[in-house]
């Protein structure tokens, strides 16, 4: 097809279960819309959920949602970004004029509707396999070398920002940090709790002492994460939730969390019911994880709710605004209040993915990155202490 890019992309395809790398067919850009060189991509839990069926993806889908590279062609009207720009990818995109936006509510842009089809604002797709369509997920499709995302989506890379830490930027940094600082609304001296430190978790806990929370535990059964946990704040780690009522009130001398922020690989009842007994009065229970789409996770008692006034949250980017708060990160890190380049565990290649994903689901990770230009970091690598299988 004339003006067709042919790139190589990690792709769930209908009735499949795992990644599998692809040769597509990628569009130029129309209005709007911005093609980009992908140098990173983050492999965050939500594309695991794809492949597991637990979102109603329309598939085949190109995987992969957070991402930097450079652009390398931009379609009319765009003004955001011009070609040769290093830039990092907001899973959410952020228009900056439409009502959420321009009330402070970026997070759920009107120009983020797409996102579990990978279709363009148009409702057309920029893969193509043969004659089927493709979307990237999230509108973006950061498994592929490169991709057409919308200039909305784009946001400036400084130069002295690793592309692996921009692409961790556009959603589990987000997402965890403003969990605690956004939607939990931390505050000095708190008490916080968060359960599920992985790539998304392990930035929860960045925040909430950011924030300055006295104590912030974290609770994970996987011991690597749990050590990496007090690496990065937390003041205690335990394995198990249920387990978190007791040493909470010591602490507090019976008063219990201020927070409990919920950032697991995957949400289920129990945790809510057992998180509204670990708050106290006031207290507030924040969901930033996923259940299954087809299931029921946030089912208590209106009484565990009413009484004492304690509330659930639900989250979406952590709160954040794409436009403010992806810079204010920038400025943290350059700063050294926020640790980035620690969160990687291991690099991979793009035709990796789905041992990167084991590793992932085996606890080995805090968050693993493909490298799409071996430049970028050089050959795969396994954090100290893992094993090759």
């Amino acid at each position: 097809m004339a003006g067709e890019v042919r790139v190589s992309a990690g792709v769930l395809l209908d009735g499949g279960s795992e990644w599998e790398l692809v040769e597509l067919g990628l569009d130029e850009p129309r209005a709007h819309e911005v093609r980009i060189s992908f140098r990173a991509a983050g492999l965050c839990h939500s594309d695991h959920h794809v492949t597991r069926r637990d979102f109603p993806t329309r598939l085949p889908i190109v995987g992969g949602h957070e991402g930097a590279g450079v652009v390398e062609a931009v379609g009319p009207h765009v003004a955001r970004v011009r070609p040769g720009d290093r830039v990092l990818c907001s899973y959410i995109p952020a228009c900056g004029v439409c009502r959420p936006c321009s009330t402070g509510h970026e997070n759920v842009c009107v120009k983020g509707g797409n996102a579990m089809t990978g279709a363009a604002e148009d409702g057309t797709f920029r893969f193509h396999l043969g004659g089927t369509d493709l979307g990237g997920f999230c509108g973006l499709g950061t498994f592929a070398q490169q991709a057409v995302v919308s200039e909305w989506a784009c946001l400036p890379l400084p130069d002295d920002v690793p592309f692996e830490v921009g692409a961790l930027l556009g959603c589990g940094v987000p997402t965890g940090w403003g969990s605690a600082v956004r939607a939990a609304e931390v505050r000095a001296g708190d008490v916080v709790v968060v359960v599920g430190v992985g790539g998304v978790g392990i930035n929860a806990v960045q925040g909430a002492r950011f924030a300055g929370a006295r104590h912030v535990i974290a609770v994970d059964p996987v011991e690597f994460k749990r050590s990496t946990a007090l690496r990065f704040g937390a003041t205690a780690a335990h394995p198990r939730l249920a387990d978190v009522a007791d040493a909470v009130a010591g602490i507090t001398g019976g008063r219990m969390a201020d927070h409990v922020i919920l950032t697991p690989g995957a949400l289920d009842e129990d945790m809510i019911a057992t998180s509204l007994a670990v708050v106290g009065r006031g207290g507030r229970v924040v969901v930033t994880a996923n259940g299954r789409s087809a299931e029921k996770a946030l089912s208590f008692a209106a009484r565990d709710v009413v009484s004492h006034q304690r509330e659930v949250r639900g989250a979406l980017f952590g709160n954040c605004n794409p436009l403010a708060d992806i810079p204010l990160l920038i400025e943290l890190y350059r700063d050294g209040a926020l640790r980035l380049d620690e969160l990687v565990s291991r690099r991979y290649r793009l035709d990796q993915l789905n041992e990167a994903y084991r590793d992932m689901v085996d606890g080995h990770n805090i968050r693993g990155v493909v490298l799409h230009d071996a430049t970028e970091g050089g050959a795969a690598q396994r954090p100290p202490g893992v094993s090759e299988r």
